[in-house]
């Protein structure tokens, strides 16, 4: 593995990372005070340069910051989700505060009339992750501390598919960028377990390694059968799961729960995580660098 960019951000455990669509290198951190159990939280935007990382944003929230994601039709804004149940959006161009905030996180909305679209009702427990479909327009899925995998039709408002994936909570889910019909979670029974929606009796591979509970799965942009993990283990480990021997490569750089992961959109080798020990890392694995 090359030698990780890393920025430490004193008082601030990171939760969240994902990197911009549209500018190589930024890289947006959502982190909270004293492990998010107290105190507030800070939206830190990041770029890289021949120095390492630079904070390019940095905003403050009244509560704990536990995930992040980029607007899909504008390159400043991001949205924030808090530990007081709002939403809130941000604008990097500009170094005030947010631009609306919502109060009911459990409902799709539409920031040009600040009014939610709609509410989806089915889960039993607290919703840990959500992906939109990146084929089926108005398609989503959710992973819940029910122990289900649900897949969603924003145009019936409905549930059109429930697994009981798992028997213990799902922290995570992803969607495949080469199948439409293959979404991953990821739980606190330290398994990985992929999904095909057209018979989801069983799951088409499930990955064991990690030893603590799974917070975060992404599949790869850029490989349609790898994807990586983070974990309260306090290891990133990549797979590909077509292969016998799944597990890839283990990076061991963090010294406390690793929570906040993604994959860059614009280079095929680039990684981003961040940790409760206060450090946010850009990488390249071995893995995603050698051919095969």
């Amino acid at each position: 593995m090359s030698t990780a960019r890393t920025l430490r951000v004193p008082g601030r455990h990171g939760y969240a990372a994902e990197f911009s669509p549209y500018l190589p290198g930024r890289l947006a951190c959502a982190a909270a005070q004293h492990y998010g159990i107290a105190g507030c939280g800070t939206l830190i935007v990041l770029d890289q340069n021949e120095s390492g990382l630079q904070v390019f944003r940095s905003f403050d929230w009244s509560d704990g910051l536990f995930d992040v994601t980029w607007s899909e039709d504008n390159e400043h804004v991001l949205v924030t989700c808090s530990g007081d149940g709002s939403l809130q959006l941000w604008d990097t161009a500009k170094a005030t505060g947010p631009l609306q905030v919502y109060k009911e996180h459990t409902q799709e909305w539409d920031p040009t009339v600040g009014n939610s679209l709609c509410t989806f009702r089915g889960h039993e427990s607290v919703i840990y992750s959500t992906i939109w479909s990146p084929h089926i327009p108005g398609c989503f899925a959710s992973a819940s501390g029910d122990q289900t995998l649900r897949i969603w039709d924003v145009k019936t408002a409905g549930v059109r598919i429930v697994i009981p994936a798992h028997q213990t909570e799902i922290l995570s889910c992803d969607w495949c960028k080469y199948n439409e019909n293959l979404v991953v979670t990821g739980a606190v029974d330290c398994s990985l377990r992929g999904w095909d929606l057209r018979n989801v009796r069983q799951p088409v591979f499930e990955l064991l390694g990690h030893t603590y509970a799974i917070r975060r799965v992404k599949f790869s942009p850029f490989h349609a059968s790898v994807l990586a993990s983070c974990s309260y283990d306090f290891t990133v480990r990549f797979w590909n799961f077509s292969k016998p021997d799944p597990l890839l490569e283990t990076v061991e750089h963090h010294t406390e729960f690793t929570c906040g992961l993604d994959l860059s959109l614009q280079s095929p080798t680039e990684v981003a995580d961040c940790s409760w020990d206060e450090t946010i890392k850009i990488y390249d694995p071995i893995c995603l660098t050698v051919p095969g």
